[in-house]
């Protein structure tokens, strides 16, 4: 059997993170299965669509290693095709020009919500005879729903469903401007598109029965549905475009690595026995629709957090390096290269207090700017005897041919006993000298990650 698959986004704002882990199951499933996954661009709605947000879904979904197959097909060029199948439909018995106003419309759902029912439309024109078009009214295209029996639908996660086909309206295909809507667009293109699989949000199930009665309409062999549950917040509620951290910038802004946010979206919803941890491969080796839950998952950031410093921790230094320098140039400003050196060398240090791509960019200021800057809280504790301990540490540091920890440690010790104090009596003032907070990387490996003349410049400046 072969498998298509696609992902299928409007481009009217930032990619959500739920759509992010639609398209990397349908990716996973096509991969697996030795398919293809394409991408679908659904930009009919002129008013809202925006090129901006094209280029970022594409930008995005490449940026997690989810690469679509051929060109991104764009929904709006394949408008004519959509026409010439609702005309069909008309054709067919299947479809009919409905002239009711918009005050009719209104009226219906008026009366229905006073009832307590749930608005479906009268069907008033669905086999209209004697009924006299009104002048001056352009139509809608409404299909012609079943609406005796059940629509029923085998969906590969959810099980069998079902819908009585009396609770599903003569819903419309063409707006009265001759635009498809969204119900004949998809369907249609996911046929143009030889689509075998679909997967999405189950909050597309209602979708799903109407597009397959459009399906057996047109004499179409219909996809295998299926409908992945929900990402919830932490609340417990469905996720919104006003949550924080609900769109996949929400994730890269805050130096989450794409590996990571892959895994932990893999590992939302879905499930391979005790294994917590995949690469790339394993994700695509491993992935099957069986393993997917029915029950919403939630937004776990503190996960999200964990998975990522695992990352941080595990994965070559060269690569953090370029994870770093990404995100840098896009979140940051530019890191002079004469730096780069001495921070592809620091990697080893600066991820050990790091969760994310931002804390080692605030680990590693130290190195980046010349110029170091301390805070009021941190001067008021470089008192007179802490400025005798860097100016004692500063000579003995002079002196050394040789730097190394094995060579420092001697110094630091002598300090505690000349001093009487301990490690942070003497750690303390030279890591706000050198790095301008009490906060940061050890002491030794600031140290040693510097020129021993910034060193000193920096001692001297206190």
């Amino acid at each position: 059997m072969s498998f298509n698959c696609r992902f299928a986004p409007s481009p009217t704002g930032p990619l959500h993170i739920g759509g992010v882990r639609t398209a990397l199951f349908n990716w996973l499933l096509a991969k697996k299965n030795k398919g293809k996954y394409f991408l679908r661009i659904e930009d009919t709605d002129k008013e809202r669509s925006k090129d901006e947000f094209k280029k970022q879904i594409i930008s995005s979904l490449s940026w997690l290693g989810i690469e679509h197959d051929g060109e991104e097909y764009i929904q709006s060029k394949n408008i004519n095709k959509h026409v010439s199948v609702a005309e069909e439909l008309i054709k067919k018995g299947f479809a009919y020009e409905c002239y009711c106003s918009e005050e009719e419309i209104n009226e219906q759902k008026d009366k229905c919500k006073k009832q307590g029912i749930p608005y479906v439309y009268n069907r008033k024109w669905r086999d209209a005879k004697d009924l006299k078009i009104p002048e001056g009214v352009k139509p809608v295209i409404r299909f012609k729903s079943k609406i005796s029996g059940n629509t029923i639908i085998k969906d590969l996660v959810q099980g069998e469903r079902n819908i009585s086909n009396s609770t599903i309206e003569d819903f419309v295909i063409l707006r009265k401007d001759k635009s498809p809507t969204y119900q004949l667009s998809a369907t249609v293109d996911d046929h143009e598109m030889k689509i075998t699989h679909v997967i999405r949000g189950d909050d597309h199930m209602i979708n799903s029965f109407k597009q397959k009665q459009i399906y057996d309409a047109m004499g179409w062999e219909v996809p295998n549905f299926a409908h992945i549950p929900l990402i919830h917040s932490e609340q417990g509620k469905k996720l919104s475009k006003r949550d924080n951290a609900s769109t996949l910038e929400d994730y890269v802004k805050i130096g989450i690595i794409s590996d990571a946010l892959r895994n932990y979206l893999l590992r939302l919803g879905w499930s391979y026995k005790d294994k917590e941890i995949f690469t790339k491969q394993e994700s695509i080796d491993l992935f099957d629709l069986s393993g997917v839950g029915k029950s919403p998952s939630k937004l776990d950031m503190n996960r999200i957090y964990s998975i990522n410093e695992t990352y941080i921790k595990t994965i070559d230094e060269k690569d953090l390096f370029n994870f770093f320098k990404e995100y840098v140039s896009k979140y940051k400003k530019p890191i002079d290269q004469s730096k780069e050196n001495i921070l592809l060398k620091s990697m080893g240090f600066l991820k050990n207090k790091a969760k994310t791509l931002e804390d080692i960019w605030n680990n590693a200021q130290y190195i980046i700017n010349d110029k170091i800057e301390i805070g009021a809280d941190d001067k008021k504790l470089i008192d007179d005897l802490s400025k005798k301990v860097i100016s004692d540490f500063t000579s003995e540091y002079e002196k050394l041919p040789s730097l190394s920890r094995e060579t420092l440690e001697p110094v630091i010790k002598s300090l505690i006993d000349k001093h009487k104090t301990n490690f942070k009596g003497v750690g303390q003032p030279l890591r706000i000298a050198l790095v301008g907070s009490r906060f940061g990387p050890g002491l030794y490996d600031v140290i040693l990650s510097l020129d021993k003349t910034e060193v000193i410049k920096r001692l001297k400046q206190i």
